[in-house]
């Protein structure tokens, strides 16, 4: 899952929303030095990323993606993964996309001493682009992808991929229903207890 995905099913609680979104930048047991919650949320990231990657849904959904990027499918329906839940946010959450964002923004800012470096580095690109509400926008998706292909060892294959998207859509999006309501009882029944848990050791 990308961003606005593991934001989302942190729950209420701002130290687990900060540990899940820096999950993929603290690595082996570094995610001690955080404090309890936000080291919960980085273990969390693991747990979301390592039931995404098992699910039978989410295999077929990289073997469409694969034929263009290879061993890197996972990373493209991260963020296809993203925009569903941006483009159906009403469904998820009582709350607006915008305001979501805004509140999220504004955890991450607060705190900012705590992100890793490379955070620190893209947050504020991140935020003036409103990155995660632009989720919701298809051609977001071309734009999203020739940003990482110029930065990372992602294929440049922004045309192919987005589409694809447009060719396949209700079968990328039906596969997403049904993979998502699952890992959100997932998370729900793994972790229901800590996710509803007010913030109190964050500066907010």
């Amino acid at each position: 899952m990308n961003y606005l995905a593991h934001i989302y099913l942190s729950g209420d609680s701002d130290e687990i929303k900060l540990g899940n979104f820096i999950g993929d930048y603290v690595k082996g047991n570094k995610f001690m030095d955080y404090p309890e919650l936000v080291s919960l949320g980085i273990r969390m990231h693991r747990a979301i990323d390592s039931f995404t990657d098992q699910h039978l849904d989410v295999r077929e959904f990289n073997k469409l993606l694969k034929p263009g990027y290879g061993r890197y499918s996972g990373v493209v329906s991260d963020i296809f993964f993203d925009h569903f839940l941006a483009s159906n946010w009403q469904e998820y959450s009582v709350y607006s996309l915008r305001e979501f964002a805004w509140k999220a923004h504004k955890t991450f800012l607060v705190n900012f001493g705590l992100l890793p470096w490379k955070v620190k580095q893209f947050l504020p690109f991140m935020i003036r682009h409103k990155r995660l509400e632009s989720y919701a926008d298809r051609e977001t998706m071309f734009h999203v992808l020739e940003i990482m292909s110029r930065r990372t060892s992602l294929p440049s294959n922004s045309h192919w991929a987005v589409q694809l998207l447009e060719d396949e859509y209700d079968q990328f999006e039906a596969l997403f229903r049904t993979f998502f309501a699952e890992l959100v009882s997932y998370v729900e029944s793994e972790f229901s207890v800590l996710i509803s848990k007010p913030s109190s050791q964050l500066a907010i």
